[in-house]
């Protein structure tokens, strides 16, 4: 659990002495209050005081640490990792401000950049346990991470999600691990899994294209061609150079067009054209294990001519 701090006042010149304790006893006041709200477990409320505080006192690098604590309590990371940041800025010796921030680091996914700020903690607090399980633990993160890679260059999408179950256990606010998780539970087969991660990262960020990309693929691959490309689409206008959802796209497109011409080749009697569709829709994708199902009964009854068919 995160822990704040106690409050190290500086001085402001001597002619705006009265002024600056002014304001001083009143941010340290706005602190002491947060403290309060922090203990409580109300961290919406210690947000706003710690807020306050640094709007009275905003060259204070320990207002900004508590309100970093705050907000990790509250999963807002970001934004922790942004108040971390400042505090360090102010005060490069202020070593929980250090700890703060690789946590942030590593719970977003960026592991070298956590190891970065433990190592920054143990220049200053040689024998920092906690700094030292950290180390280890963005180590951790960056191995699975390798492992990962690998993995999915080699399609076994198992071990890549078990790779993204582990490096999650650190870095649970990481996006790019979820998503790709979310990808090979599609790639395996597990849909609804896929949609659920998926799911909850659109939850958080509406706008992330790997994750409606994500969602047009599970619809893709349950033969939901046309609910497919809209998430496709979508997925393209957030990120237009995302090539995973543009080579989808383009492949749903000319499984759904192949498919209806063979349909309607079948329709008019003329089976050697349906046939022959309907094995040209068949190379666009063997992947799509359900879509091609239907096309190869579609062309088996087209080889006996009979007269019903998968639509």
């Amino acid at each position: 659990m995160a822990t704040v701090d106690d409050c190290d006042v500086t001085m402001d010149p001597e002619m705006e002495i009265l002024s600056d304790e002014e304001l001083e006893r009143e941010a340290e006041s706005f602190k002491e209050q947060g403290n309060a709200y922090y203990i409580k477990k109300d961290y919406s409320e210690a947000f706003s005081y710690y807020t306050k505080a640094i709007d009275m006192c905003p060259k204070n690098a320990s207002y900004y640490g508590n309100r970093a604590a705050t907000l990790m309590m509250l999963s807002r990371h970001r934004e922790a990792l942004e108040d971390s940041q400042q505090a360090v800025r102010l005060d490069d010796t202020f070593m929980k401000g250090h700890l703060r921030e690789g946590k942030c680091h590593l719970s977003l996914g960026n592991a070298m950049a956590a190891s970065r700020c433990f190592h920054r903690v143990l220049e200053l607090e040689p024998d920092n346990s906690q700094a030292q399980q950290e180390v280890k633990n963005a180590d951790s993160v960056l191995e699975y991470e390798k492992m990962a890679e690998l993995g999915f260059e080699k399609h076994d999408f198992r071990m890549v999600v078990f790779c993204m179950d582990r490096a999650l256990e650190s870095a649970s606010a990481c996006h790019r691990f979820k998503v790709l998780k979310a990808e090979c539970l599609a790639m395996l087969g597990r849909y609804p899994e896929a949609q659920s991660v998926a799911s909850d990262i659109l939850r958080m960020d509406a706008t992330n294209g790997d994750a409606l990309y994500v969602r047009g693929l599970c619809l893709y691959y349950e033969d939901c061609i046309d609910k497919a490309v809209q998430f496709f689409v979508q997925a393209l206008r957030m990120a237009p150079d995302h090539e995973k959802a543009r080579l989808a796209c383009r492949n749903a497109k000319a499984l759904k067009a192949k498919k209806e011409d063979g349909n309607k080749a079948f329709k008019d009697g003329n089976y050697d054209a349906a046939y022959e569709l309907y094995s040209e829709a068949l190379t666009i994708d063997p992947n799509n294990i359900k879509t091609n199902a239907k096309l190869f009964c579609n062309r088996g009854t087209v080889g006996s001519k009979e007269t019903t068919f998968e639509v």
